[in-house]
């Protein structure tokens, strides 16, 4: 496919300043660019573009077009010899200049966050409880005041980068000599190098120590959740505020009790005998407060939920307290004595021997009662 000529490439006249040819690109470039366009042929469109600033940009390059057209800026029949650097352009165009990332090495930068993971006991997450807790983070270097440098000497500037934090490789494409900016691998950026590192730190201005810290923990916490402790993680840096520390729960199983999922409600099943179902009866059940009587209706079926109020975990996020959940089973005896069989023989005979089918059972009706 023929070349289209490089004045319409840009939409500029053919006898147009340096200047309009630069802003021409600019803008078509910033159009066009790959990485921000989605245009179909956005990047064969910018090839065409790099490539007619390329040479009209240059001089001679553009003196040769003029005369000969592309017959006369190739050297080959192949692709255009043209060297030109795009970086201020580009520069300007994205935002990736130096003295832009300069300022952003100098730009406060909040500390990274820490995380320490705590077990309770089912008991120390109703109720709440004060713990001691020992973890590790950095802190300003007391020897060397956080500079790095041991004392009694002093920084000096970056001799790569010349102060620069950055060093910049010029890298040969099909547009031209493309300048690639990286950060300094002598001074990582910092435009300064240390005489002679702190003996302490090693030059990082910090040095890793151990935290011992008592933290509070509220009652009604459940697993996996996270509580912050503000500005005790990492230090900032340039002046930035310090990192978060999150605690994370997690409880303990518990002998008996478990807690109703996403509910401050906590879950006991209890085991009582026939009589006691078929009767009634009080019965002396554990709490997290303590013993507490409960108080059986007569002819309570196997599965039937009995609440105890007041007796489950903080609402977190309000006042008062969720409930206790008693799940009621029936023991069915495996031995009986010879007067408990004659007695229940007599029960049998007087209920009659017919059954009666049940749309539901009892693990369908747990299930529904846990929202499974």
């Amino acid at each position: 496919m023929d070349k289209r000529d490089y004045y319409d490439v840009l939409g500029v006249p053919k006898n147009a300043s340096p200047d309009s040819l630069k802003n021409a690109f600019r803008k078509l470039a910033r159009e066009h660019h790959p990485d921000v366009s989605e245009l179909p042929d956005a990047e064969e469109r910018f090839k065409e573009i790099n490539e007619a600033f390329g040479v009209l940009s240059d001089d001679e390059k553009r003196a040769a077009y003029d005369r000969y057209g592309h017959a006369g800026v190739n050297g080959t029949g192949g692709f255009p010899d043209f060297t030109v650097n795009f970086s201020d352009i580009f520069e300007e165009l994205f935002n990736f200049g130096g003295a832009r990332r300069r300022g952003r090495r100098n730009t406060p930068r909040r500390g990274a966050n820490l995380r320490y993971n705590i077990s309770l006991d089912f008991e120390e997450a109703v109720f709440g409880v004060e713990k001691e807790i020992e973890f590790s983070r950095d802190e300003v270097c007391e020897h060397c005041d956080g500079t790095g440098a041991e004392p009694g000497t002093s920084k000096s500037k970056c001799p790569t980068c010349k102060g620069a934090g950055e060093v910049r490789q010029v890298r040969q494409t099909l547009f031209g000599n493309m300048v690639q900016v990286a950060t300094c691998p002598t001074c990582r950026g910092e435009g300064e190098t240390i005489e002679t590192a702190c003996t302490v730190c090693r030059g990082r201005g910090v040095e890793l120590k151990n935290i011992k810290k008592l933290v509070e923990i509220p009652g009604g916490v459940d697993n996996g959740n996270q509580i912050r402790l503000n500005g005790e993680g990492q230090p900032g840096e340039n002046g930035g505020p310090p990192g978060n520390l999150y605690l994370s729960i997690t409880v303990r199983r518990h002998k008996f009790f478990k807690r109703k999922p996403n509910s401050d409600d906590i879950l006991l099943d209890i085991d009582v005998n026939i009589a006691q179902a078929t009767l009634g009866a009080e019965v002396e059940v554990p709490t997290v407060d303590g013993q507490a009587l409960l108080k059986l209706p007569a002819g309570i079926q196997p599965g039937k939920v009995l609440r105890m109020r007041g007796k489950g975990f903080p609402h977190i996020r309000g006042k008062g307290r969720g409930d206790q959940l008693v799940i009621i089973n029936v023991k069915i005896p495996k031995r009986l004595s010879p007067e408990q069989r004659e007695l229940f023989e007599g029960l049998a005979e007087s209920l009659g021997s017919e059954v009666s089918p049940q749309e539901s059972g009892f693990f369908d009706r747990l299930r529904d009662f846990l929202g499974g």
